[in-house]
């Protein structure tokens, strides 16, 4: 009766938190702040991203997670304390039952550090589960029928693309392209093509304000504000949405083709499916503007965005925490 259930997106960019019958309670940024001079963590999540490019030299902010997994193991426990004591609020006497949400191409190390991470940050049991999995269950994909269903979680450190049939994966692929990587991808292109050093806050508002994965009839455009390159000075440029385009067609030419190679490694059967039923995207990338039909213009099969793109991945590790059996071929590892 008091044994509490918490569901986590362990993400590269936001951390999900959910709690059975309560749903999403936690959505925040992945970043820890740590002072360099103590070693001590000075904030998490939505306080610790204000401080990305804002702080001085003795204030780390730093995304602990790299590509979907765990780069720096203390700062990675530090913040699923933070989040699973948030979660749980006030006191609480029993530790909880968690399930992390991993990327599918983790391997066995990758997954041990995440189970003892959780551990440590005060779990009584820990379950890890493929992404694509829980994000098809929070898309309300019937994963146990036997027929095939696509599902494409584009996420901000890595996009994973599997076909499901009889609650398992049949074919899978692992890009690690996101939207961490499309940011980066902006960055790089407006100091080339403009000379103007822009941050990662200001990529990421041009991605999310005008940015499209094809060139608009209309093109949206905002001002962005930066630094010259050549005089040094603070200038203010007006950025397209064909700019942002331009900047990520390389990376989107890598998604299609890791697309293209699952649907070559999936049985004709279940191709015969995903044709009839189309591919789903999950993630906060899928919501992209025209991700979804460049998607189908290069596959061929209609593609459509699940309902809260972003939620999908959370919301699956809630429904599967509380319908263990069900679920259980699907969890990779418990502890």
């Amino acid at each position: 009766m008091f044994i509490k259930k918490i569901g986590i997106d362990l993400g590269t960019t936001n951390v999900l938190v959910h709690v059975p019958k309560k749903g999403i309670v936690i959505n925040e940024p992945s970043v820890v702040a740590i002072s360099k001079v103590d070693g001590k963590i000075l904030a998490v999540g939505i306080e610790a991203k204000d401080m990305i490019g804002r702080a001085p030299d003795t204030i780390l902010a730093e995304r602990p997670l790299k590509d979907g997994v765990i780069a720096n193991y203390r700062t990675t426990e530090a913040m699923l304390r933070y989040f699973i004591n948030k979660a749980l609020g006030g006191v609480h006497l029993f530790r909880p039952e968690v399930m992390v949400a991993v990327p599918a191409g983790i391997t066995s190390t990758e997954r041990r550090a995440v189970i003892d991470a959780t551990i440590a940050a005060g779990a009584r049991a820990a379950y890890i589960i493929k992404e694509p999995v829980v994000a098809a269950i929070g898309a309300d994909i019937p994963i146990g029928a036997a027929s095939g269903h696509m599902i494409i979680d584009i996420g901000g450190g890595t996009s994973e693309i599997a076909v499901i049939s009889l609650g398992g994966i049949v074919a899978c692929g692992s890009a690690r392209i996101g939207g961490n990587k499309f940011d980066n991808a902006i960055i790089e292109y407006m100091r080339h093509k403009y000379n103007l050093a822009i941050g990662e806050r200001t990529a990421e508002e041009m991605k999310i304000k005008i940015g499209s994965a094809m060139f608009m009839e209309k093109p949206l455009s905002m001002e962005v504000k930066g630094r010259d390159m050549i005089t040094g000075l603070p200038r203010i440029f007006l950025a397209t949405s064909d700019d942002v385009t331009d900047a990520l067609q390389h990376d989107l030419e890598g998604l299609l083709d890791a697309v293209k190679e699952v649907l070559h490694k999936t049985p004709p059967e279940l191709s015969a499916d995903v044709i009839d039923k189309g591919i789903i995207l999950s993630g906060g990338s899928a919501l992209l503007r025209n991700i979804d039909e460049l998607i189908s213009q290069a596959t061929g099969v209609a593609t459509y965005v699940a309902e809260e793109p972003l939620l999908c991945v959370a919301k699956g590790t809630g429904i599967a925490l509380d319908n263990l059996e069900n679920y259980k071929r699907s969890i990779l590892a418990t502890k």
